[in-house]
C-alpha cells in the first residue's frame, strides 16, 4: 500500500499556485544546478531516508515531490509514505513540467 497520490505537472502547478505546500527535488546537486522548479527543497534520493525528518517536520504538510523523469520521485514518494507522510503528491519529472524553471 502505498501512502502517496501520483498527479500530473498541471494540477501540480495548480497546488503550487494556490496553497501552502514544499516542492521536493530528489534529484542530485549537480541535476539541480542546471535547472530546478522555482522555491524547491533539494534532498537527492540517496539521502532522503537519513534526512527527510530533519528537512519536513510537519508530516501533514504537502508535499510535492519530482526528480528528473519520475522514477526517483516514486521511490521518494514511498519512502516518505512508510515514515508517515500522509500528504505527498509524486508529480513525475521535470522533463515533463511545461512550466517556468530556474536555469
Amino acid at each position: 500500500m502505498n501512502n502517496f497520490k501520483m498527479i500530473n505537472a498541471v494540477e501540480a502547478k495548480k497546488i503550487m499556485d494556490t496553497t501552502n505546500c514544499k516542492i521536493l527535488d530528489v534529484r542530485t546537486e549537480e541535476e539541480f544546478e542546471l535547472s530546478h522548479i522555482d522555491n524547491a527543497i533539494l534532498l537527492p534520493l540517496e539521502q532522503l531516508e537519513e534526512k527527510v525528518e530533519d528537512v519536513f517536520k510537519d508530516k501533514e504538510e504537502t508535499i510535492l515531490v519530482y526528480c528528473k523523469s519520475g522514477f526517483r520521485s516514486k521511490e521518494a514518494s514511498f519512502i516518505m509514505a512508510q515514515k508517515g507522510y500522509t500528504n505527498v503528491l509524486e508529480f513525475g519529472g521535470i522533463v515533463n513540467w511545461p512550466f517556468e524553471i530556474v536555469l
